[in-house]
């Protein structure tokens, strides 16, 4: 079904749609209400979302949506428009489950690029199981939950002391300035389908003044990237900032990979931007940011993989692992997809296993100091 005020992009979408043999248009309406009345009637596999509606605006129609009759929801948004965005993000907070720009016109030499993304995501969302979540504070979290294709979880180890972060040389703390080389203890956390909730839920848990940088890697369009660090930066205690080559990450700082470009820890700590290429087709890649980090922390980070389709960042954890930092994958009771951390717990490259609201407490106590035996 597709929810969309225009005329002119209803009918682009329905054409794009048309050209994938793999689906099949059972409604296109005009507004959120139009789009509430027809969902009991036609019942979609999967919902293309415009967000700037008349009447009720897209996220309300999400949370409806989801509260009614879950359903997949793929947003579609304009990616260079600020309050489009925020609310696109609040979209996918609420349950939607992916974003993608909206078409242009026929003629524009983006459009078989962006015309193949609404369809891929379109496809692939069809096929995630989404149920009621119940409320989380004071907003209803609605999304996807359970697993697509992936065995069920072994169980989890214990992080043990030894796979702590390290901390700084109490001298150097002392006079106000960091070991040459990296700060004490980093973390690296990566996400594709229903990262933005996930990363906001985990981020959201921490403490302004939390003792190491974060670096993230999301996968999502290019064009939301910037929109998405704002956003996150408005929802979370920490400052957060798209990456920039050659800055040295702060403690109580995150970093999110900028669209199609990998990011990675390089030589003295570091980041480092690349456009080498996609690694498991992704750019940028969980895998190479995690390996990135095994090289130049080793023992001093923390790995962190959670919900996401497919199996990148798996490999990249168990670098980290074997190099003997602690890692950990997101719990399949949480995951909105549990694809890519279900990859980790098969190569047993997370050393625990947690729920979403649990990984924030235990990044809090590895970067404890250590206390007596």
């Amino acid at each position: 079904m597709l929810v969309e005020d225009s005329l002119v992009v209803r009918q682009l979408l329905a054409h794009i749609v048309s050209r994938d043999p793999r689906l099949a248009l059972v409604a296109a309406v005009a507004s959120g209400e139009e789009a509430l009345r027809e969902i009991a009637r036609v019942r979609p596999d999967v919902i293309s979302m415009d967000i700037r509606l008349p009447g009720i605006d897209g996220l309300e129609a999400t949370r409806r949506i989801m509260a009614l009759q879950p359903t997949p929801i793929v947003v579609v948004a304009d990616a260079v428009e600020d309050a489009s965005l925020r609310i696109s993000m609040n979209a996918l907070r609420a349950g939607a489950l992916s974003v993608v720009e909206k078409p242009v016109g026929t003629g524009h030499r983006a459009y078989e690029a962006i015309a193949d993304e609404i369809c891929t995501q379109l496809r692939i969302m069809s096929q995630v199981p989404v149920i009621r979540r119940r409320p989380i504070g004071a907003e209803r979290l609605i999304g996807a939950e359970r697993l697509i294709g992936a065995e069920r979880l072994i169980g989890a180890e214990r992080l043990t002391g030894a796979e702590r972060p390290g901390r700084p040389d109490a001298a150097a703390r002392e006079e106000g300035r960091e070991p040459a080389g990296l700060a004490p203890g980093l973390v690296a956390v990566a996400a594709s389908t229903g990262g933005p909730p996930a990363f906001a839920k985990l981020l959201g848990a921490l403490p302004a003044d939390f003792p190491a940088p974060i670096l993230l890697v999301q996968h999502m369009g290019a064009a939301f990237m910037e929109g998405f660090a704002d956003w996150l930066n408005g929802v979370v205690p920490l400052a957060v900032a798209v990456a920039r080559d050659g800055v040295r990450p702060l403690p109580g700082h995150a970093y999110v990979a900028p669209g199609d470009r990998h990011l990675a820890l390089g030589p003295g700590g570091l980041l480092s931007l690349s456009d080498a290429p996609p690694v498991g087709g992704q750019r940028p890649s969980a895998t190479v940011l995690f390996r990135s980090v095994a090289r130049a922390a080793g023992p001093r980070a923390l790995g962190v993989l959670l919900t996401g389709m497919g199996e990148d960042g798996a490999a990249g954890l168990l670098d980290m692992r074997q190099a003997g930092a602690a890692t950990i994958a997101e719990h399949e009771s949480s995951a909105v997809v549990y694809g890519m951390p279900a990859a980790a717990v098969r190569l047993r490259a997370a050393a625990a296993v947690l729920p979403l609201d649990l990984i924030a407490p235990r990044l809090v106590r590895a970067l404890q100091p250590a206390g007596p035996p």
